[in-house]
Parts: C-alpha cells; sequence; structure tokens
C-alpha cells in the first residue's frame, strides 16, 4: 500500500507538479488549494506526511501546521518557504514542523526532504534508539536520529552529561541525514550548549542539512559549538 501524503498550495500549476512528482516516487497523493480544505482533507484521509504553503488566502500555512499537529501531534509536516525566508522558517519548526524546503523549488531538496521525512517516519514506528553514546580516543560521540523534540531531550541531556563526565578533549553531537529539530529541541539544545560554555570542553555538531545548519546560525547557537564538517575520524581517532 502506497503511502498517502497532503500538499496545500493555491497554485494550482504547483500542486499539478507536485502530484506528478510524488506519484512518481509511488505516493498516493491529496491536493487542497487553501489551508482549511487541507485540515479538512487531513482530518478525513490521516495522511502521515504533509507538504504545505506559508502563504494562502483563507487560512495560511502556519494556521494550517497549528491545526494539523493539534490533530496528530506525530504527523510530519514540511512547510515551503519563500528563499531566504528564515524567520517563517522558524516560526514554523516552533510549531513543531519537522522540516521545510525553498520555493524556488528543486527536485534535489524535495527529495532529500522526503527521504528525511520517510526515515523518521520508521524510526517512531519502530521505537529505534534515537540517541546513542560512544566513547572514543579523543572525544565522546552522540549519535542523534529522528526527530528531535520536547520528547527527545531528556535523553540528548543524560547523553551530553555522561558524555561531559568522559572528560574528553571534545564532544561531538552527530546528526543523522534523517534527524529534524523542531522548536522545542532548538531551545533545548541551546540551553544544553549554553551551560556548557567556559567548561573548556569543546563542542562539535556534524551532520546536519544545510537547512538546519542556516537555522542554528541564525539563532546564534553556533556561539556554543562549532559546525564540523570533516570526516569524524580527525576528531575522534576511531
Amino acid at each position: 500500500m502506497s503511502d498517502k501524503v497532503l500538499v496545500i498550495d493555491d497554485e494550482r500549476p504547483t500542486l499539478k507538479m507536485f502530484t506528478l512528482l510524488l506519484s512518481a516516487y509511488g505516493y498516493e497523493v491529496l491536493t487542497a488549494e487553501n489551508g482549511l480544505e487541507g485540515v479538512e482533507t487531513f482530518r478525513r484521509e490521516s495522511p502521515d506526511l504533509v507538504l504545505t504553503d506559508i502563504k494562502m488566502p483563507i487560512m495560511d500555512g502556519i494556521e494550517a501546521l497549528k491545526a494539523i499537529k493539534k490533530l496528530n501531534p506525530a504527523t510530519e509536516v514540511i512547510v515551503i518557504t519563500g528563499h531566504g525566508d528564515m524567520d517563517l522558517a522558524i516560526q514554523a519548526l516552533n510549531l513543531d514542523a519537522t522540516d521545510f524546503i525553498n520555493k524556488p523549488l528543486k527536485r534535489e531538496a524535495l527529495e532529500k526532504a522526503l527521504t528525511r521525512a520517510k526515515e523518521r517516519m520508521t524510526i517512531a514506528r519502530n521505537s529505534e534508539g534515537q540517541v546513542v553514546l560512544e566513547e572514543k580516543n579523543r572525544a565522546a560521540v552522540i549519535g542523534v536520529r529522528g526527530n528531535v523534540s520536547a520528547m527527545t531531550m531528556p535523553r540528548l541531556t543524560e547523553a551530553f552529561e555522561k558524555a561531559m563526565a568522559m572528560d574528553k578533549e571534545a564532544v561531538l553531537i552527530e546528526f543523522e541525514k534523517n534527524a529534524s529539530i523542531n522548536g522545542a529541541g532548538i531551545t533545548g539544545l541551546t540551553e544544553l550548549l549554553r551551560g556548557n560554555a567556559g567548561s573548556g570542553t569543546r563542542v562539535y555538531l556534524a551532520g546536519l542539512s544545510s537547512n538546519f545548519r542556516s537555522v542554528f546560525e541564525a539563532l546564534g547557537i553556533t556561539r556554543y559549538a562549532e559546525l564540523f564538517d570533516q570526516g569524524r575520524e580527525t576528531l575522534t581517532d576511531a
């Protein structure tokens, strides 16, 4: 049985393009031309994944996101923002959107967002471990997968405290490609990193998608941790 995806956008050519692309990827595609129609379709069809534009008449994407999350908090909602519209993207993440993609839409960006969403849904269904701590020669490595939210933060905080107690040169928080961070997760992670400032242990963040790197830089989280792009072996001596 194919997965259902609901696309909400007030531009019919955009809906047609999404329908063609997503059908080719094997999804059963539902469409709606504004937020109100989208929420009604969601209530009736219960899709696991929603893509919604932000700026629409009658009910915009932010209000639709709130209503959908109220109906089912576990739904993967990817919002579609204007290029560089970081304020709206952060607002959506604060309302538990799990990802965002920019207009004009690029096929590669859509494919990556869909892949990440599908992997997060699989993790949630299987209840697999989302936070794993490893001890390496020079660093403690915390692996993070799936959605980082208020529910995930206690496990991440516990792993971080254990990592600091290892008294290593550095702590590396390594996000898998499927990882997403909502507003509560961003707030929790910021508080965690701010509390470590001045401890003498360097903290690195690795594996973040370009979207979340932009969000972290815009919010100043990079004041408390460095973004890390190189192979983990250069840091851990694994």
